[in-house]
């Protein structure tokens, strides 16, 4: 899904470096690339906990746009939290990002991939929007690898009313300048138009599939111990996407936020992230 509505004066500097070792937030965090599938995928790592947590960022996102507060405060004694860029974004590039009709389950592949890569033989997901249904399908396609699944303002289908919710946010000159700065400061003004409509109608094509479905009839194959999480003021995501992922992953729970919106994990980070160990310590 997509990365508005973040309230985020939460971000941090993009760095360069490809070296292992480089400190970012002030805290034990160190970055580095690793090749993946024919990409070189960028990622950050953090903690010394025997808990693996990879981190799935949205639509455009990285690690550091999208979860410094996760990055920075997650307990670094029970958790190794690792943030990823997939491939074509943030500092996952070259390539160029783009959507296919399998780009959700490329990104499932190369997540997985990058775990296996780093020596984690195990690890819990955490997957916002686009990250989140990410989160989905790896679950369903890997469940030897996946301990525990967290996501929030996903969706396992694209339906009329998402549709429309999409076309709406197209053009991104009628967004405001907070709005448009993060993602212009990642990709530069013309790709980050060139990106976004790309992604629109990258998401819009699922529409034309058998019940708009992304991930649908992988849902029953999840069977890692699941939290959905659900900010009742998203205008992103509608209610009824939670709920449909609640009734189809078995022994899943939903918890609802009632001043959430689409960054509950960034607005109200600290209640987040103590709902998120709590459940990943159980």
């Amino acid at each position: 899904m997509a990365m508005l509505f973040w309230g985020r004066g939460l971000r941090n500097p993009v760095t360069k470096k490809t070296m292992q070792g480089v400190q970012l937030y002030c805290t034990s965090v160190v970055s580095g690339r690793e090749r993946v599938n024919g990409v070189d995928l960028f990622y950050q790592q953090t903690g010394k906990g025997d808990h693996a947590v990879l981190l799935l960022p949205g639509a455009l996102g990285s690690a550091q746009t999208d979860f410094g507060p996760q990055l920075k405060s997650l307990s670094k004694d029970r958790f190794t939290v690792i943030g990823w860029d997939p491939r074509g974004y943030g500092n996952s590039r070259p390539p160029e990002r783009d959507f296919p009709l399998d780009f959700f389950e490329r990104d499932a592949k190369d997540a997985v991939d990058l775990m296996q890569a780093l020596r984690f033989p195990r690890f819990s997901l955490l997957g916002w929007s686009d990250g989140g249904i990410t989160a989905l399908i790896a679950a369903a396609r890997n469940p030897s690898l996946v301990n525990k699944m967290v996501v929030w303002g996903s969706n396992a289908y694209v339906s009329p009313q998402d549709l429309k919710i999409y076309n709406a946010i197209r053009d991104v000159s009628q967004w405001s300048e907070r709005m448009r700065r993060p993602m212009e400061e990642v990709y530069g003004a013309e790709l980050f138009i060139k990106t976004w409509e790309g992604w629109v109608d990258g998401i819009g094509q699922f529409a034309q599939r058998p019940e708009g479905s992304i991930c649908m009839e992988l849902l029953p194959q999840i069977s890692c111990p699941s939290l959905i999480i659900h900010g009742e003021k998203d205008p992103m995501v509608p209610s009824f996407h939670p709920q449909y992922l609640l009734k189809h992953i078995k022994g899943s729970r939903l918890h609802l936020m009632p001043e959430g919106k689409h960054n509950l994990h960034l607005r109200f980070a600290a209640k987040f992230n103590k709902l998120v160990e709590d459940f990943l310590n159980q």
